[in-house]
C-alpha cells in the first residue's frame, strides 16, 4: 500500500487565479476534461472551485460570466503535502466530507488526490474505482 500522497496523487494541477473569469474557468475544464480545478492569488493556494460551484453557486444564482472564480471557489480549502500519510488523509477527507484536496507544497500546487485516486489504489475492485478508471465519454 502506497504510503505517501506523492505516490497517488495527480500532479501537475492546472491552477488559475481568483481574478479569472468564470467563463475563462469553464472553457479550461472543458478543454482539460476535468471538474476542478485549483485556485490561487498570486500563485499561492487559496481555494478550489468545481463544475458543480459554476452551475450552482455561478449560474443559479445569476452570478455572471465574466465575474472572477474568486467569488465562487471554496476558501478555506483542505490542503495535503506530497509527504502526508495516505491514511491520515484518508481520514481527513472523511472527517471534512471532501472528494478532493489539493496537494500544496510552499505554498503552491504541486497535485491533487481525489476519492477516485484512493479508490483506485485502495480498493481497485470497488464501484468508484471502476468509474474512475474508465475513459471519458462525450
Amino acid at each position: 500500500m502506497p504510503r505517501t500522497v506523492s505516490e497517488l496523487m495527480t500532479p501537475h494541477p492546472t491552477v488559475v487565479e481568483v481574478t479569472d473569469t468564470l467563463r475563462a474557468v469553464a472553457q479550461t475544464m472543458a478543454t482539460q476534461d476535468i471538474g476542478s480545478l485549483v485556485v490561487a492569488e498570486n500563485g499561492t493556494v487559496v481555494g478550489i472551485v468545481t463544475d458543480r460551484d459554476l452551475v450552482v453557486r455561478g449560474l443559479a444564482q445569476g452570478i455572471g460570466l465574466d465575474a472572477p472564480v474568486g467569488q465562487l471557489a471554496t476558501e478555506d480549502v483542505v490542503t495535503v503535502a506530497p509527504d502526508d500519510d495516505v491514511a491520515d488523509v484518508v481520514r481527513i477527507m472523511r472527517e471534512q466530507a471532501v472528494r478532493r484536496v489539493p496537494v500544496v507544497e510552499g505554498g503552491l500546487a504541486v497535485g491533487v488526490l481525489t476519492i477516485g485516486d484512493l479508490a483506485a489504489e485502495l480498493d481497485p475492485t470497488s464501484a468508484l474505482a471502476e468509474i474512475s478508471e474508465a475513459p471519458a465519454q462525450d
